[in-house]
């Protein structure tokens, strides 16, 4: 047998050989596989406990590369290749970093953050080189070592601050968004640093200072690959999405040229200078364009590979290296070195924002919290630990020493952002400050805001249909919105007390008094029960909400309406005036701290109630949910007005048609919550009913529905009969009746009915008042709900 093999010039060892490495790739692939399915499982584990991907990782990681079976036959060979993987992976995920941070950056630093970065990366970084000597980290102790470690104790791991701030469900709340850019301020200053320091020193002998022409050579490389990252693969970049429109497949020849360009150009310092490859990444990430198919791909493939192969992998190459049989634990000083950098970290950070939050008015314990989150360390800190040891800069038990402290600070990130809310749900009004819950004796507190002299008469009739009968009294604050602009504020001139301005310009001057008079002479002459109060909001349009949610907490509103940011005019069509209001009353909707409407005038300001002679057609359209049942709440006040003949229209679900996708969407529909649901609108409008339909003041109109193309023509047929329309804005468990209407919704803040009662191919007489009950803000879950705390 072993004859004929050597007569064929087949050896069988070499055979044996290569079966025993195809063997031992395919149990690698196997390894790799078992650990990115426990990743997912012990996250989808720990997920209730709100604890980020990166605890899952690592722990899968460290468990499986330190099980004595798999260490001992991993082979060398796997381990080198796992080692090249986690040092490419870390060049991408660098090169993204950098092109996470927009350029323009170095022009227009946020104050806010770029004090808080500054603050605690010097005061960590002090500490850092006066702690460190102690420690006896370096088998070789010296002040550029020091100042290595102090600049990675000082860092903050931006991107993975980012998806820890996403996945705790904090990310559009005030604080998320301030720690996410400080966060990238920070590590975009500490990196920099270390970009400087490379140049300078050479950590691979020693960290000795580099000869003049090895430094000039490398800024000499790094200039030109910053010029050819900035101006070079912008064009290409631009040349490859016009061969390429959106919605179709990139050409894989552009493609490869592409990449190949971004290589190529990332890789000019490291072949030249010896620049180190990740920092390169970096700095060419910054500098490159991010608007492109190209630049959204690359990110959008990267993040996803990380997610899904690389950090598993990183983690469990961590673990390789960090070899916990060389850890001295029976060395004291080995613990004092884990809890004097860790308490470096945090008290470097929480001091420095504590000292910043003081000169920028934050409360301490915001300042406290972003301390603790800014103290994040991340994949480039722990990669830089384990890189040290490679080199032989520190000892491997340092080195586990240094991995352990990262971890530490992310470990605690959940409760702190626990804690944080907590505190925004203590300090958002709980009190639920809508028309569904005040008592029909209490006085009613409602705000009406005004872009001009045009919305006078409208909202006077809105005073008046709001009372309902003469008494209880109600309050009423005329507020007037008025963007504050340059040539406005050049105007403003210093009032009564120590931060008071008075308007002097004659146009705001003549325009207020003209509906101040108007208000005054309607209070004088026909309003019974009615107190008014002006009011005016005069800011910018970016912060307008804030101060009238804050009036509406002040005076304890239970509803805000505001004017639609269109004006029709006397031929039938809108004008844009007040375009920019738009985004105001989104903001408002969002935030305000009671209920919500938003008028749309179509002639309603141009008649006169009053409550001698019925002279207006009202019609409400109830279907189901909370916005809903506030507007059936507005509608009894209405419905006692003498001067108004309403109508209410109930869209119910016919559940004996025959439309398929309606029955599937009812068997969907058949849930706790909907039934829930259903049964507060059955037992609200029952109670309505018998109120007011039963009496014979209101008049009553059932449809029956099978899907929302019935619910749009059923509407279309109901135009030219009323002259105002009340409905909710949406808020409905069940959307079978209005299913599919948002995909073409020209006002999606106005929800479904309100856009299409609303729309300039409906009427040109009927007014909508489109309503929103008030969110509690007690509730709120985190990224679901948009929340201030700072």
């Amino acid at each position: 047998m072993d004859a004929n093999d050597n007569e064929n010039g087949k050896d069988p060892r070499c055979t044996q050989v290569t079966v025993m490495k195809v063997a031992n790739i395919a149990v690698n692939m196997l390894i790799f596989i078992v650990i990115i399915a426990l990743c997912n499982v012990l996250h989808m584990i720990l997920r209730p406990y709100s604890q980020p991907r990166i605890i899952s990782e690592a722990i899968v990681g460290f468990f499986m590369s330190n099980l004595p079976f798999l260490r001992n036959n991993f082979s060398a060979d796997a381990n080198m290749a796992l080692g090249y993987v986690a040092e490419f992976g870390m060049i991408c995920h660098m090169f993204v970093t950098g092109l996470q941070i927009d350029p323009e950056i170095f022009s227009h630093l946020p104050v806010r953050e770029t004090k808080v970065a500054c603050t605690g990366l010097l005061l960590t970084f002090l500490l850092g080189v006066f702690i460190t000597p102690f420690l006896h980290l370096s088998y070789k102790p010296s002040l550029e070592f020091d100042v290595f470690i102090s600049l990675v104790l000082c860092g903050t791991a931006s991107p993975l601050l980012t998806r820890i701030i996403n996945d705790l469900k904090i990310g559009k709340s005030d604080i998320g968004r301030f720690l996410i850019s400080t966060a990238v301020i920070s590590d975009l200053i500490s990196i920099l640093l270390f970009t400087t320091g490379y140049i300078i020193f050479n950590p691979v002998e020693g960290f000795m200072v580099r000869k003049v022409g090895e430094i000039l050579l490398m800024l000499g490389v790094l200039v030109l690959q910053i010029i050819l990252s900035a101006k070079f693969i912008p064009l290409l970049m631009r040349w490859v999405d016009s061969h390429n429109p959106p919605g179709k497949l990139m050409k894989g020849s552009h493609l490869i040229v592409s990449l190949a360009s971004l290589v190529f150009v990332g890789s000019l310092s490291p072949l030249i200078a010896h620049f180190n490859m990740m920092l390169s990444g970096f700095l060419a990430g910054i500098v490159m364009p991010r608007d492109g198919r190209l630049s959204k791909l690359l990110a959008g493939k990267v993040k996803y590979f990380f997610g899904l192969l690389f950090f598993p992998a990183f983690m469990f190459w961590v673990g390789f290296e960090v070899d916990f049989s060389g850890f001295d634990g029976g060395n004291i000083l080995t613990w004092a070195s884990i809890l004097f950098l860790f308490l470096t970290i945090l008290v470097g950070k929480v001091v420095g924002c504590l000292l910043s939050g003081a000169m920028l008015g934050f409360h301490w314990q915001d300042s406290v919290a972003s301390g603790l989150l800014l103290s994040i360390k991340g994949h480039f800190h722990i990669f830089m630990a384990i890189l040290a040891k490679q080199r032989n800069i520190i000892s491997p038990s340092d080195s586990v020493v240094m991995v352990l402290v990262s971890f530490l600070t992310f470990i605690y990130a959940p409760m702190v952002v626990k804690n944080i809310i907590d505190r925004a749900r203590k300090r958002s009004p709980t009190q639920q400050m809508a028309l569904q819950w005040l008592n029909p004796s209490t006085e009613l507190r409602m705000i009406l805001c005004l872009h001009g002299p045009e919305n006078i008469q409208s909202s006077i009739n809105l005073m008046e249909i709001s009372q309902g009968p003469a008494g209880p009294r109600m309050m009423v604050y005329v507020n007037d919105m008025i963007e504050l602009t340059e040539a406005i504020a050049s105007t403003l001139a210093r009032g009564e007390g120590v931060d008071a301005m008075a308007i002097t310009d004659e146009g705001i001057l003549e325009m207020r008094e003209t509906i101040t008079n108007k208000v005054n002479s309607y209070v004088e002459d026909q309003c019974e029960g009615i107190d008014v109060k002006r009011l005016l909001t005069l800011c910018p349009l970016a912060t307008m909400h804030h101060d009238i949610c804050a009036i509406a907490e002040e005076m304890l509103a239970s509803m805000i309406i505001l004017p639609f940011h269109k004006n029709q005019q006397a031929n039938g069509t809108f004008n844009t005036n007040y375009l920019e209001f738009r985004s105001v009353n989104r903001k408002v909707l969002r935030h305000a701290p009671c209920s919500v409407g938003v008028f749309v005038d179509r002639g309603l300001g141009s008649i006169q109630l009053s409550r001698s002679t019925k002279c207006m057609n009202a019609a409400i359209i109830f279907i189901a949910g909370k916005d809903d049942r506030e507007a059936l709440s507005y509608a009894s006040r209405v419905a006692r007005h003498p001067g108004v003949k309403l109508t209410v229209i109930r869209f119910l679900l016919d559940t004996n048609g025959n439309n398929v996708p309606s029955r599937i969407t009812r068997a969907r529909a058949n849930t706790a919550e909907y039934e829930e649901e259903l049964k507060q609108d059955d037992e609200f409008f029952a109670d309505f009913y018998d109120k007011h339909v039963a009496s014979g003041h209101v008049a009553y109109m059932e449809k029956y529905l099978s899907n929302s193309g019935e619910t749009y023509s059923t509407i279309k047929s109901l135009e030219g009969e009323y002259n105002l329309f009340i409905v909710g804005r949406g808020g409905r468990v069940n959307s079978t009746l209005t299913a599919g209407m948002n995909d073409w919704e020209a006002c999606p803040e106005l929800g479904p009915i309100g856009d299409i009662l609303s729309a300039t191919d409906f009427s040109v007489t009927a007014s909508v008042l489109i309503i929103q009950q008030h969110k509690l803000r007690g509730k709120l879950q985190g990224l679901h709900e948009e929340f201030s705390i700072m």
